[in-house]
């Protein structure tokens, strides 16, 4: 079996503008009733599923163009949502893709899988944070570093036993009988 890593740059390509694609249309599906998109956080599965199988830098740059460009499309999320959104789903790509590469070797692949998305939601999430406060602060807008946590971390629960169940079996079958297949 073809290592995924051993994957053509077109394959890859290929790829990532899908993940691209489903990230700008996942939030539909969410979208008549905004609360429920945000708790379970649409546009944070492709790019997760970027970073799995297509690697750091494409993961990092699906994340981080997908919430500016749905954005651009049709002004959702709103920009003051979306550049916090770009730096942490870039950050999701790219830790998620680096360290599912690196726990590949030490453990198995399905324990990879779950310990790359953990680590990447919790660094991508404390990003995320950081940066509303400082765009919040740069906007001289009042904010509270401890609510935003919260927040990110709270109201977005099913979001995360969302991924946490769905990304892992995905990445298994994407390996297993797309991405590894011999064009």
């Amino acid at each position: 079996m073809k290592d995924k890593t051993q994957s053509s740059p077109l394959r890859k390509l290929t790829f990532s503008a899908m993940f691209l694609a489903l990230a700008l249309v996942l939030p539909f599906l969410t979208g008549q009733i905004p609360q429920v998109g945000a708790l379970l956080s649409p546009m944070h599965i492709p790019a997760f599923l970027c970073g799995l199988v297509c690697g750091p830098v494409w993961g990092a740059v699906v994340g981080c163009v997908s919430p500016l460009l749905r954005f651009l499309l049709f002004s959702m999320p709103p920009i003051m949502a979306a550049i916090p959104m770009a730096f942490e789903l870039a950050v999701y790509g790219a830790v998620a893709g680096l360290l599912y590469k690196l726990f590949s070797r030490l453990m198995g692949k399905v324990p990879s899988l779950y310990a790359a998305l953990v680590i990447a939601m919790l660094v991508g999430r404390v990003v995320n944070a950081l940066v509303k406060a400082a765009v919040l602060g740069l906007s001289g807008s009042e904010f509270s570093l401890v609510l935003i946590f919260l927040e990110l971390f709270t109201g977005t629960w099913a979001g995360i036993l969302l991924q946490l169940v769905i990304i892992p079996p995905l990445v298994v079958v994407l390996e297993k009988f797309v991405i590894a297949r011999k064009s």
